[in-house]
């Protein structure tokens, strides 16, 4: 079954559940409007329980955030419902009507992109950058990684004909591979399998290079693989290989943007890649990285920034 699919048998039983609870609450008296709210509030306060309960696990498991990330009151609110927007809006909107698409921009000097989403999602996850994209007249492909909880090496062929397909379609020799959570993996495992030397940058966001507790709640196989044991417990078997045939010179080509509040990737500095460039945020949840300005900005100058080739980059930075 494809994510589309799936998630639009979820909307249905969300819409069947908010319509029976509006006739209950009509059969007990309340007018159509009312009955009407209570039934759509009932399901959005699910969705806001669960997107709640996601960063209370999180943070049983964290990592130590930094100070000059740390949030008060009001900036944990914002966070929280900057998050809990995004994953309404991807989830309910963007994700069941996405198909995967490809925009060519001939005279473009930028290597092509090419979009992965992260675990349960699709192409609909880069709503919000593909139109940064095409602003900037950068060719970019999206693709589904299917099936849903495949093993991720297995994406690997798919990314490669994904690739070779913008480079034949710009005449580019290299491609940008810009991945969501899951989707860093992927193009780590597409690097492991098809080499690095068709990779001008392999940009990853809120990945669990290292793993995430909170993949024990998943299934399939690709959950299994982003597993971690513990907060100093050790990432999975395929992790640490996957890890283990990378040398300086591929991981060079890494630029890995995380969050210090990732409510799915924790503990949070599992996002830190050593040897690839990190760019460390905080204030941003895991799903809001597809749509937040400050990570969206830092994306696309990362994708720029390939043009100014030869030019030292430093390996960690902080955006405030």
């Amino acid at each position: 079954m494809s994510s589309r699919l799936l998630l639009r048998l979820i909307l249905l039983v969300q819409v069947l559940i908010a319509c029976a609870i509006g006739a209950a609450a009509a059969w007990f008296g309340a007018g159509p409007w009312q009955a009407a709210a209570l039934g759509v509030a009932s399901v959005v306060l699910v969705r806001l329980a669960i997107n709640a309960n996601n960063f209370v696990m999180s943070r049983r498991v964290a990592s130590p955030t930094p100070p000059e990330h740390q949030l008060g009151v009001a900036g944990a609110l914002r966070m929280f419902g900057e998050e809990f927007g995004a994953s309404m809006l991807v989830s309910s909107w963007h994700m069941p009507r996405a198909r995967p698409h490809t925009r060519i921009y001939p005279d473009c000097a930028t290597p092509p992109v090419l979009l992965l989403h992260g675990y349960g999602c699709n192409s609909g996850y880069w709503a919000h950058l593909a139109p940064r994209l095409d602003a900037a007249g950068i060719s970019h492909a999206t693709i589904d990684l299917e099936p849903l909880t495949g093993d991720i090496d297995g994406f690997a062929d798919a990314i490669e004909e994904g690739a070779g397909r913008l480079r034949k379609q710009t005449g580019a020799s290299q491609v940008i591979v810009v991945g969501h959570s899951m989707g860093g993996l992927a193009a780590r495992a597409w690097l492991r399998r098809h080499g690095s030397a068709q990779a001008a940058r392999v940009i990853t966001l809120g990945t669990p290079h290292h793993g995430t507790c909170l993949a024990a709640l998943g299934i399939g196989v690709n959950a299994t693989q982003m597993r971690r044991a513990g907060v100093d417990g050790p990432a999975c078997a395929w992790l640490n290989e996957l890890a283990a045939h990378e040398d300086a010179a591929t991981r060079s080509r890494i630029t890995s943007i995380y969050t210090h509040h990732d409510n799915i990737v924790a503990p949070q500095s599992s996002g830190h890649l050593g040897g690839a460039r990190n760019l460390a945020m905080g204030g941003v949840g895991h799903v809001a990285l597809g749509r937040n300005p400050r990570v969206l900005a830092a994306v696309m100058d990362e994708i720029m920034g390939v043009q100014t080739a030869g030019r030292a980059r430093p390996v960690s930075h902080a955006i405030h």
